[in-house]
């Protein structure tokens, strides 16, 4: 079945960096474009940033674009978000899946830019 486990959240201050990664099972993943999504509180989950099959096309939300870069690796079936320069505004649950998604969501991880 589909599975998406994402890791790498935590708690960093503003102007910092973390790195999420993100591993799938269950379908062909080479074959679909991917994506980060992140829900704010009290907010809908939203798409921040997608990847192509192959990895050559990205793009972002005007909301991160210049200071997120997603990347994936194929062969481990990952993906990644290097998040740099973070605001508080970025506080959110970030999760993975395919663009357009899967009905089955992971469990997320939080992400909470505060001094």
């Amino acid at each position: 079945q589909v599975q998406f486990v994402e890791s790498g959240g935590g708690l960093v201050q503003p102007g910092g960096s973390l790195k999420l990664s993100c591993t799938a099972s269950g379908f062909t993943f080479a074959s679909r474009v991917m994506g980060w999504y992140r829900q704010a509180p009290g907010k809908e989950r939203a798409l921040i940033a997608y990847i192509s099959r192959e990895g050559n096309t990205t793009d972002y939300s005007v909301f991160v674009k210049g200071r997120f870069t997603i990347s994936r690796d194929n062969a481990k079936m990952t993906i990644y978000l290097q998040m740099d320069s973070l605001k508080s505004e970025d506080t959110a649950v970030y999760q993975c899946n395919t663009s357009p998604n899967f009905n089955t969501w992971g469990q997320g991880t939080q992400v909470t830019v505060s001094s």
